[in-house]
This record gives structure tokens, sequence and C-alpha cells, in this order.
């Protein structure tokens, strides 16, 4: 068999595969925007709900998920980006940091009802911050971290070492080389990473259920202690647990955390292509 029939075949299996991954997600899409859609106006997106939330809008939820993304934010990138410097830049290969290394992959690929469960135990019950904002937003923050510093360290490695060769021989230090000559080059992989752990987050419903999400409130939170709805356990409760709410409302409820989650994995890409555009190697 030639070379050409070989690669011809081997393009036409992984096109298959490319098919049978998108149609399924091409076929839910479709079925939320078709029932979500005509429930989707400006009282829906901006109102409180009411009457057992079998009406008004989901405006509290929307508000729920801003601030604990937002707050998780904060959090976790300033975090994750240091220790993905001090890993990539400072840190002497031996045996300890291959151990980091490997506990930071594992970490990532944990379910988030672990997450939760420590969100419980460490920031709701030892620490006394109680079910609140604060106590979600650092459980999604240590959720989020093992995926923005693997991000971040990838992204560190990948600036060739000439950029840091030149820096140094020029008499800069090696922060001033990290800072200079090497952040601004990673930005590109850091933010993709950052916004698309952030985008797990706005989606995640187990690791708040522990720790922040309330079944209903009547006002939007006045500080980081006070407890939030959220889009995915709002969704959660009005598909589960109230009878009688509208099939549209459901779908619309998903379709705005669709569209929430799709809009940051946009602006990553987005991101990503301004940046590597700026890259001269």
């Amino acid at each position: 068999m030639k070379t050409t029939t070989k690669q011809k075949i081997a393009f036409a299996i992984l096109f298959l595969c490319t098919v049978i991954v998108v149609l399924p997600v091409l076929f839910v899409l479709a079925v939320v925007i078709k029932n979500g859609w005509p429930a989707i106006n400006w009282e829906f997106l901006t109102t409180m709900p009411r009457n057992n939330m079998k009406a008004g809008g989901i405006y509290p939820a929307i508000m729920g998920t801003i601030y604990l993304v937002s707050l998780s934010t904060l959090f976790s990138l300033p975090i994750g980006l240091f220790a993905a410097i001090y890993l990539n830049e400072y840190a002497e290969e031996n045996m300890l940091t291959r151990l980091i290394r490997l506990a930071i992959v594992n970490l990532a690929g944990v379910s988030s009802v672990v997450y939760g469960l420590f969100g419980l135990v460490m920031f709701v019950t030892f620490l006394k911050f109680g079910v609140s904002i604060l106590s979600g937003a650092l459980t999604l923050a240590i959720m989020n971290l093992p995926v923005i510093i693997t991000a971040s360290v990838e992204a560190l490695a990948s600036v060739p070492y000439s950029f840091r060769e030149v820096s140094r021989s020029l008499g800069a230090s090696r922060w001033q080389t990290i800072r200079h000559s090497v952040l601004p080059f990673a930005i590109p992989g850091i933010l993709t990473g950052a916004i698309l752990s952030l985008a797990r987050a706005a989606g995640e419903t187990a690791p708040i259920l522990f720790t922040v999400a309330a079944f209903y409130l009547p006002n939007l939170p006045h500080s980081v202690f006070d407890q939030a709805m959220a889009l995915p356990y709002h969704l959660y409760i009005i598909s589960t647990q109230i009878p009688g709410i509208p099939q549209q409302m459901r779908y619309a409820t998903a379709l705005v955390l669709v569209g929430i989650v799709f809009s940051m994995n946009i602006f990553a890409v987005i991101i990503r292509s301004k940046f590597r555009k700026k890259k001269k190697w």
C-alpha cells in the first residue's frame, strides 16, 4: 500500500472520529437552543424569581455565578502563576519536584465532588467561613489551581531557552529575565489555561453545592460571607426539585449557562490568537 493511500485512510479515520465527537455536542446544543431561546428575554435575565421559582427571572443566579468565578480567579490565578514560575524557572529537577508535578497532574483529574467535600471540611467547618461566597470561591480556586499551574508551566517551557541566555548575558537578573523576556511570550498559554479553568468552574455544581449554593434567596448577597444562588445549582433545583416548572424555563437557564461558558472559551481563543500574532520565532 502506497504512503499516500495510508495517509488518506488515516485522515479519513481521524475525520470520522472528529465527527463522532462533534455531532452529539451539536445535537445537544441544538436541542437546548430550540427549547430555551423562546424564553430568553430581558425580564428573564434581569429579574428575581417568583412564585416558587415558577416565574420571573434568573438574575440572582447569574450574579452569583459571576461573583464566584471572579473571586475564585482573584485567588487562583496569581498563586497558580507564581507556582508555575517557580517550578519551571527556579526549582531543580529532583525527586521532590517530580513528586510535586505528579501530584499537580493527579489533582487536575480529581472529581469535583471531592473538592466540594474538602471545601466543606476546610472552609465551612474548620475555618468557620460558613456556607458563603468566600468558601465557594476558595473551593473553586483550589479546583482550578492544577489546571492553571499545568497550563502556565507548559506556556513558560514553550519560550525558547535562548531568550533567557541572551537576557542573562546582558546582565539581567533571573527575575528581570522572567519578567521581560519570558512572561510576555508565555501570556497566550497562561491566559488560555486560566480562562478554560474558569469556564469549568462556572459550570460545576458539586463544589458549590456543599459550600455556597442556596435554594432560593429573595435578595442579592451583600458580602462574601453570604450565601448565593448559582446557575448550575439553580438549574439542578428547577429540573429535579420543583414540579410544574415550564420546560422552556429549564432550557433557557441551561442556555444562559452554556452561553456564559461558550463566551469564556471564545474569549480565550481570541486572546490566544491575538498574542500569538506577536510571536516572532
